[in-house]
């Protein structure tokens, strides 16, 4: 048997072709990422304008990914709200929405647990699982959307995980939720969190992208970054400021630096 593609990661250019190679013709692409990605469908029953003939065949071919809320703690203080999903493995991630004057955010985990073992991040504290696929991150946006009944505005991946080991992931999920097909939220209100892979920054510099890049940075010497982080073992400041330079040199694109 083979194995089910994930419908939810592809492209709209990708989906296109996925159809047509079926006999499908290029309107239907266009109703299935609208059901995906606009109307936040959770599974092929609720894309009623398409046959339940073409609906069955699409179960048979593809996993389509929706998460659980297995928890949601609210912030009496604020109303911020913190999620716990359940993956459809039954691995478990968190996400928080938080509501500004200028729209809502939302935080969204990268990776089942972490491996980078910062000190300060109970992440780490059963190393890494798995990384999450497109689809996964995309959903924790989608399902809160619905949960919540409110549109998300800005994007923050800086929940579980580091995204930029989970790099193909994360740009593909990038492209998705900056599609103007799709959610179509902007590039500039998004924000990539990084502990400091210095080769994922100077890639994720040449893709194209206009996103906020926020540094872990956490210490002005590299002997008290190295105690806090283990990545700095790998990587010193003086090569995460270079890196930095080079990626507001090639983007145009502030860095923010968290401490």
């Amino acid at each position: 048997m083979t194995e089910k593609k994930d419908i939810k990661s592809m492209t709209f250019t990708e989906l296109t072709k996925e159809l047509s190679d079926f006999g499908e013709k290029p309107f239907r692409a266009r109703q299935m990422y609208d059901w995906m990605h606009k109307k936040l469908a959770s599974s092929f029953e609720e894309m009623t304008n398409l046959s339940k003939d073409f609906r069955e065949k699409c179960r048979e071919r593809y996993t389509y990914t929706t998460l659980e809320a297995v928890r949601v703690q609210e912030s009496k203080a604020d109303g911020t709200k913190k999620f716990l999903f359940r993956l459809m493995d039954g691995n478990l991630v968190e996400s928080v929405w938080m509501r500004y004057r200028h729209g809502n955010s939302v935080c969204i985990s990268s990776q089942v647990g972490c491996r980078m073992g910062c000190r300060f991040c109970a992440s780490a504290l059963n190393g890494l699982e798995r990384s999450l696929t497109a689809s996964e991150m995309l959903e924790q946006i989608y399902a809160i959307t619905r949960l919540t009944g409110e549109r998300v505005s800005n994007v923050v991946v800086m929940g579980m995980g580091e995204p930029l080991d989970n790099y193909d992931n994360l740009v593909r999920f990038l492209r998705l939720l900056t599609d103007e097909n799709g959610l179509n939220i902007g590039q500039r209100s998004v924000t990539v969190s990084t502990c400091g892979l210095v080769p994922g920054m100077r890639r994720l510099a040449g893709e194209g992208l206009q996103i906020t890049l926020a540094l872990s940075l956490h210490a002005a010497t590299d002997e008290k970054r190295r105690s806090l982080m283990p990545v700095a073992n790998q990587y010193s400041i003086q090569e995460l400021m270079e890196a930095c330079s080079y990626y507001f040199e090639k983007t145009g694109r502030r860095i923010t630096f968290e401490y």
